[in-house]
């Protein structure tokens, strides 16, 4: 298994460390925003883990479940219990993957004994990044600066099946020249719920609508949340409205790496 350092400096630190955490990426991180990741290694890596990403990871198998594709998300979850076994904790830096992976993995291995003991352990030993650190590791603050007003989004997932709620904004709190302002009904899905806005685009457009007002109303000029698929979803209807609000994903404030630009802006964009 390969330590993952994301910046110099903390090899002698990685190697030292006694909790070893592998991070599950996530398709979106993977395809969409990588940062995310390297944000992450870099929170876990000054909490004092050592990490590792393993190459045969996957998808979670959450959009086959979602729409009812039992054969191949058995397939895929078993894929990723194999990958992820031997390490003391999976971190995933999206609340949906990792309540994936923790709620839903035991179900699928139901009427296979030796599978659902190896989907419990793993579930057992799998967290949400934030809450991860604050839960786990009793992180209550970071040494990173943003400045100027953010607000939050809570996912779905990671609100209601991960129970993430205060951990967000207790480490948000601490970020120097950060100011957070709450945004009304937070807790109200943003649209996205993965296949739901292929399925059902109308109802998901009126949702975004509704929650890209609820954002701007905040006078914010950031978003931040833990989900990228609500981060990219969000962050598209925001520049279809022409709106100055720009999306992040938490770990790159808490990370102290959010100068490049914002989810959906270009790679030359400030």
């Amino acid at each position: 298994m390969t330590t993952v350092s994301s910046h110099e400096g903390t090899v002698e630190a990685a190697e030292a460390a006694t909790v070893h955490v592998a991070l599950f990426v996530t398709c979106l991180v993977d395809l969409w925003r990588p940062s995310v990741g390297f944000a992450a290694v870099k929170l876990l890596e000054d909490a004092g883990c050592r990490v590792s990403v393993p190459a045969a990871q996957t998808c979670c198998a959450q959009p086959a479940y979602n729409s009812g594709d039992r054969k191949n998300a058995v397939a895929i979850a078993g894929n990723v219990i194999a990958a992820f076994e031997g390490f003391d904790y999976v971190v995933a830096p999206s609340g949906s993957c990792a309540g994936m992976i923790k709620c839903h993995y035991p179900g699928l291995f139901a009427d296979d004994p030796d599978m659902l003991v190896r989907a419990e352990e793993l579930a057992a030993r799998t967290w949400e990044l934030i809450s991860f650190l604050t839960d786990v590791m009793k992180l209550d603050k970071v040494a990173a600066r943003f400045e100027g007003a953010v607000t939050y989004h809570d996912g779905c997932s990671g609100l209601r099946e991960m129970g993430i709620k205060q951990q967000p904004r207790k480490l948000l709190r601490s970020v120097a020249g950060l100011e957070l302002k709450e945004l009304p009904d937070a807790e109200i899905c943003c649209g996205f719920g993965g296949t739901f806005c292929v399925k059902y685009p109308g109802i998901s457009n009126a949702m975004v609508e509704d929650k890209v007002s609820d954002i701007e109303a905040t006078g914010a000029g950031t978003v931040l949340a833990g989900d990228l698929g609500c981060l990219l979803n969000i962050a598209g209807k925001l520049q279809r409205n022409d709106s100055p609000a720009r999306v992040r994903h938490i770990a790159e404030v808490l990370a102290g790496m959010a100068g490049g630009p914002a989810i959906g802006e270009p790679s030359g964009g400030g």
